[in-house]
């Protein structure tokens, strides 16, 4: 049997189509990449425009892209015709932000997937796109019609946030950590931007490892060879930061030596970091139950007792320590073993 993987430097071969096939298969992606940014489905908004990439190209893609936001657009414009006043620039808002910091940052590390770089690296670059866009949506909107997006959000997050702290406020001050958990959440609003990258974290995580899995599908139809190295690089288990990111997280950890605007970035950096190290520690996690073959239930039952040690606050601690020194332990390395065997559903 001819192995139909491919080296981490290859791309991913893209089939010889008629005009015709394309361009049918353009429409089809831009449709339903349109229905995913306008829908809860948009956590697999990236992955339609990977796959598009693998079947057609990349400059197919870019016009499926293109499709898709024209389409959009026009959705979003049917519903600002029904909004109240109030609510039409943050309506406008929502599109120019979805399409800034999800859609074109999956165009910009096309060539990362198709180059089927490191998980990490492509969610990283990924995320960097998305605080970019984030960053343009407030400028362009303050620029073209004197709104915030930004203060918006903040205000509605701060009344959430004092409303939930004083609900919670006489049972909180009955232990520490009850006065820390209250400490945290009237301070959230503060870490505003790092929770809405953490959003579109999961939405880039569950689009890659949407896509590794399409991959198998294609490959199996094409080769019938069961497994797929696109896979294996997008399984949630292999997702491994860059090291570089460790200087970030000292960036941020200057949190308390700063004041003002300073201090606010250096915060939302840390939230971000630490939210990313969990990941990576629940990654981790991941491996240890496919390398000691917990299956279904041993792995349910794994992440039930895992999100009660979470709820104590011992649960994030562990895993966020896990992936932070990953980097110098490289838990995965030590426990590794052959795991060609498992099924697509790992």
């Amino acid at each position: 049997m001819t192995n139909a993987s491919l080296s981490q430097d290859e791309t991913i071969p893209v089939p010889v189509r008629t005009l015709g096939r394309t361009a049918r298969s353009v429409a089809g992606y831009g449709v339903a990449t349109a229905i995913m940014l306008v829908t809860p489905l948009l956590v697999f908004a990236p992955a339609s425009l990977f796959h598009c990439a693998m079947r057609n190209g990349r400059r197919a893609a870019w016009a499926a892209f293109i499709l898709a936001t024209a389409l959009a657009g026009i959705y979003f414009v049917e519903v600002s015709r029904a909004s109240a006043d109030a609510q039409l620039k943050m309506v406008y808002a929502s599109f120019i932000g979805i399409v800034l910091s999800i859609a074109l940052p999956s165009m910009l590390v096309l060539p990362l997937v198709e180059s089927r770089h490191k998980f990490g690296n492509v969610l990283t670059f990924a995320l960097a796109g998305s605080a970019a866009g984030l960053g343009l949506t407030e400028l362009i909107m303050r620029a073209t019609v004197s709104f915030s997006p930004y203060a918006v959000q903040l205000a509605d997050a701060t009344a959430m946030a004092n409303k939930m702290a004083d609900a919670n406020r006489a049972l909180a001050a009955q232990s520490a950590m009850g006065r820390a958990a209250l400490w945290m959440l009237t301070h959230s609003p503060q870490v505003l931007p790092a929770m809405i990258l953490l959003d579109i974290t999961l939405v880039f995580v569950l689009s890659l490892m949407m896509f590794g899995r399409l991959t198998v599908w294609r490959t199996f139809a094409t080769t019938h060879v069961a497994d797929s190295e696109t896979r294996r690089t997008y399984l949630f288990r292999n997702l491994m930061l860059p090291e570089w990111l460790l200087f970030a997280f000292i960036a941020g950890g200057l949190t308390p030596l700063l004041d003002g605007f300073a201090q606010k970035v250096a915060a939302n950096v840390l939230a971000i970091m630490i939210s990313l190290y969990i990941l990576q520690g629940l990654a981790i996690f991941r491996f240890v139950l496919v390398r000691a073959g917990a299956g279904y239930i041993g792995g349910a039952l794994g992440f039930i007792l895992l999100g009660m040690l979470c709820l104590t606050g011992i649960g994030l601690g562990l895993l966020a320590g896990v992936g932070l020194f990953d980097p110098f332990l490289d838990f995965r390395h030590l426990i590794r073993k052959d795991d060609s065997h498992e099924s697509h559903t790992h």
